[in-house]
């Protein structure tokens, strides 16, 4: 059986549609250097080539090259996830669309999906791609890349009790537990040296009271 010959059955076509879809989106995630891209392109191609008519072709694949590039707009520009999941499915009915039944195309627009998201597995060996990430959700903000954590670093404040360091005009500066923050009063001034507490945080505006 020659390898077009693995197209005529649904698990053949099932299985090439799984590892063209890997590695398509293997290569928008991971630094491949473009190998994924070739192999994933070459398995559409030749599942495309086996199935499509002169009449159907051109616009089944202009669906599928057009769900890829909506996918990876997204990415760059919106980051919302919106438009990329539009563009994944013209991707999957691109691929059921020419299947002989509707078993195969069931099956083939099951291994799309499998394939896509089984293609985040690349992500433990390779290096990413850092635009692409931003659909994903997978950007840590850590103390490392320069964020702090809001919950962690100001909300155990509210009901801690401290004291001035500065004049509050209504910006000032307090201490709790040995350590400076920055604050702000509720349009109040007061001098340094004033017991306050803090009655509420609101991202890294923290509000204080007079005591």
């Amino acid at each position: 059986m020659s390898v077009m010959d693995i197209l005529s059955i649904p698990a053949g076509g099932f299985l090439v549609i799984l590892l063209a879809s890997g590695f398509l989106f293997g290569e928008l995630l991971v630094k491949a250097r473009g190998l994924f891209a070739v192999i994933g392109s070459g398995l559409f191609i030749m599942y495309f080539i086996y199935f499509l008519t002169d009449q159907a072709s051109t616009w089944i694949v202009l669906l599928l090259v057009g769900g890829l590039i909506l996918i990876i707009i997204d990415g760059k520009l919106f980051t919302t996830g919106i438009i990329a999941a539009l563009g994944f499915v013209l991707m999957i009915i691109a691929c059921a669309l020419p299947a002989p039944t509707l078993l195969y195309g069931m099956l083939v627009g099951i291994a799309f999906v499998i394939g896509s998201c089984g293609s985040l597995i690349f992500t433990r060996w390779m290096p990413r791609r850092d635009y692409f990430e931003k659909i994903t959700l997978r950007d840590q903000l850590s103390g490392e890349k320069g964020y702090n954590s809001i919950n962690e670093g100001y909300q155990h404040l509210v009901g801690k009790e401290g004291m001035t360091v500065t004049p509050f005009r209504p910006v000032g500066t307090i201490k709790i537990d040995g350590k400076n923050y920055s604050a702000i009063t509720d349009g109040e001034f007061l001098e340094k040296d004033v017991p306050v507490q803090v009655v509420s945080v609101d991202g890294t505006r923290i509000v204080i009271d007079k005591k």
